[in-house]
């Protein structure tokens, strides 16, 4: 393995990873509804999957990121 000077993150933020649990939750949920054939908990586990698109940038831009000072290191 190689060594940078500036180390860029990879993710390893809270912004990341609350995008990714919530992801993993989203799609936990749908896989459920899909396996006891119920439209309306695939939909919503759907929608849960969509939100945590935009979850990781809005808490990066609320300062969460990996350039904040809050972030996990």
């Amino acid at each position: 393995m190689t060594t940078h000077e500036n180390e860029p993150g990879h993710g390893h933020s809270v912004a990341a990873w609350s995008a990714v649990i919530v992801a993993i939750i989203g799609t936990s949920i749908a896989t459920v509804g899909v396996c006891i054939a119920d439209n309306t908990i695939t939909l919503i586990g759907a929608v849960v999957s969509a939100i945590s698109i935009g979850l990781g940038p809005l808490l990066a831009k609320l300062g969460f990121g990996v350039a904040s000072k809050t972030s996990s290191k």
